[in-house]
């Protein structure tokens, strides 16, 4: 009898380690699940255990508010326009460095992924620093500009591992047949990063919508929702609403991770590559 790993098949893990995995999960969500269920608390107070009853008047009381809107609509702006100049740049910068090997080409592969890499404190200081040099006021764009600086990393690499599995024949076949560049790129190459595209794009637009540590030091007096919910945490009577927003938010940005999951499901082989 052929052994798990000759089959193909990976052996499983132990009880003890699964039993561990879940553990873990467990310990980092119990918290959300607690912001969750108090929501719908009827209690006002703080939490209170055990829950009070069951009602939806918070969700009707947050979406009254207009400091929740203006902070919601905000966010949304600026994470559509980071997202949009992360598809641009970070599709552009793959395209770039995926097949040509020239001098200095990892020392820019670095420098792309340095924003996401480094502590967020780190990236925000850099950012303030280049604005007071700049003589640039904190405002949307300087918020814009520095989510797009780490969602164009998100961006870059799933394209670029999408470039690197697309055998190039398939460009040199599109040119041998007449097809111009454009024409390659639109019939030919989109197609095959198209998923890759869409990925990083949701991905980016769940990182910036959540954004908080880049954000303190580009806002300024502006008010996106994280920064909303960190100046919430000092108002005891504003709890429930203030749950019923971070539970909105949690929904917001899992989406986006579901969706982009869902779209690289699948797409190890490249469809034109001889698999």
């Amino acid at each position: 009898m052929r052994s798990d790993t000759a089959s193909g098949m990976q052996p499983a893990a132990p009880l003890w380690l699964r039993g561990l995995a879940w553990g873990g999960l467990l310990f980092l969500h119990f918290p959300l699940v607690v912001v969750c269920l108090y929501a719908f608390n009827t209690e006002a107070s703080a939490f209170s255990f055990p829950l009070q009853g069951f009602t939806l008047h918070w969700f009707e009381a947050a979406l009254a508010r207009e400091d929740v809107l203006q902070a919601i609509w905000l966010s949304l702006k600026v994470a559509s326009g980071a997202t949009l100049l992360a598809l641009l740049l970070g599709g552009l910068a793959a395209a770039a460095l995926y097949r040509r090997n020239f001098l200095g080409r990892d020392a820019i592969t670095v420098m792309l992924s340095l924003p996401i890499a480094l502590p967020g404190i780190v990236t925000g200081i850099a950012l303030l620093s280049t604005f007071k040099l700049a003589e640039v006021d904190p405002n949307f764009w300087t918020i814009l500009i520095g989510h797009a600086t780490f969602c164009m990393v998100v961006v870059y690499n799933n394209v670029i591992a999408r470039f690197r599995r697309m055998p190039y024949s398939l460009v040199e076949a599109s040119m041998d047949l007449g097809a111009d560049s454009l024409q390659t790129f639109r019939h030919v190459v989109l197609p095959q990063i198209a998923t890759a595209l869409l990925a990083g794009g949701v991905l980016a637009f769940a990182l910036s919508f959540d954004e908080i540590i880049v954000t303190t030091f580009t806002a300024g007096h502006e008010k996106t929702l994280p920064i909303w919910l960190l100046n919430q945490l000092g108002r005891p009577r504003d709890v429930p609403i203030t749950n019923v927003v971070a539970m909105l938010v949690m929904l917001l940005t899992m989406g986006p991770i579901l969706l982009a999951w869902k779209l690289t499901q699948g797409t190890e082989a490249v469809a034109g590559s001889g698999k």
